[in-house]
């Protein structure tokens, strides 16, 4: 595995917290080393988001989710 394919499983790379609606919200930031439109990145964000859901984490509740990809060529 190579350090995109790293950095990209790895998913959340930054957190930081926030408040909202009197209820904590954690923001998850995801850089991801391919462009947006990548069929396997989207897989991986997706799946991300999943396993944060079976965990109780639910975007839009108590996170965010903020995906950066890279630029289109």
């Amino acid at each position: 595995m190579g350090r995109r394919e790293f950095i990209t499983a790895l998913g959340a790379v930054a957190l930081s917290s926030g408040l909202s609606e009197a209820q904590e919200t954690w923001v998850i930031g995801v850089l991801a080393g391919t462009t947006e439109t990548d069929p396997q990145a989207q897989r991986r964000v997706l799946a991300f988001t999943q396993a944060l859901k079976e965990l109780g984490w639910i975007e839009g509740k108590n996170i965010k989710l903020e995906a950066v990809f890279r630029r289109q060529p």
